[in-house]
């Protein structure tokens, strides 16, 4: 089985590729990226996503993302598009979050859901997830909205669509990266029990058919964003708590949100 570097940008993906005798570069954000770190997907979840590598899609990917990172600006930086799964290995997920697609104002996205760099003010959803955190269990509101802290706890924090166009939401919700996100989730529901599924939005409760509700706590809500939250179904819900409290019963170590 020969290895195919896959390069997104300068960010390199090794997968192994069972197809092609030979070594084949994907270049995603062309030269405006030239400073990019390379940058590897963890092992566990390439060896859980190997097939979609090799899929057609997969490769039309690769492409659109290529000529959207050279035609204009687009976020996350791409030594950051796999952030999500780079910070929690697979067999060390406690806790899913889903978004629908990155921030797309500059210094925000760095490939983690609802998350943003250090220095960075806080989006209104991320300000109400801080708010309901400590309401719920207590915590102060952190200084930073960096939730590496959080993924590096277990808490896949994964957008569906994991790059964007500058300035313009869901501007890359059809190049396929959903297909993708989806075969991450269905790997976790298929080899993996005793997860918390937070769905958040109608968008993220969507793909509450792909969990087996018997094996994992799934936690619905409305969106934190102000829009809905302040109509209700936000606020009061004790999400953080109660994921706590699941992970306890089933001897896992909960997380210090």
């Amino acid at each position: 089985m020969l290895s195919t570097l896959i390069i997104l940008g300068s960010l390199h993906i090794s997968i192994s590729n069972r197809l092609r005798g030979y070594e084949k570069n994907y270049n995603f954000a062309g030269k405006k990226e030239k400073d990019m770190a390379q940058v590897q997907i963890e092992t566990s979840w390439k060896a859980r996503l190997q097939a979609e590598f090799e899929k057609s899609y997969f490769e039309q990917l690769t492409t659109a993302v290529r000529q959207e990172y050279a035609q204009g600006t687009c976020y996350p930086p791409g030594r950051q598009i796999f952030n999500a799964f780079n910070l929690c290995p697979f067999d060390k997920v406690k806790v899913v979050i889903i978004g629908q697609d990155p921030y797309h104002e500059p210094g925000q996205a760095h490939g983690l859901s609802f998350s943003v760099q250090d220095g960075v003010q806080f989006p209104p959803s991320l300000q109400n997830i801080f708010k309901e955190i400590q309401n719920d269990l207590g915590t102060p509101i952190p200084t930073s909205g960096n939730l590496t802290r959080w993924a590096e706890q277990g808490v896949l924090l994964l957008n569906a669509t994991l790059t964007v166009r500058a300035h313009q939401a869901n501007s890359h919700s059809m190049l396929g990266w959903q297909k993708f996100t989806d075969a991450a989730i269905q790997a976790l529901a298929t080899q993996r029990e005793h997860l918390v599924y937070m769905l958040w939005g109608g968008y993220a409760r969507s793909k509450a058919y792909m969990i087996d509700k018997q094996r994992n706590l799934v936690l619905e809500s409305v969106h934190p964003s102000p829009l809905s939250a302040n109509r209700g179904g936000w606020f009061g819900q004790h999400q953080f708590s109660r994921c706590n409290t699941y992970l306890q019963q089933n001897g896992i170590t909960p997380i210090q949100w």
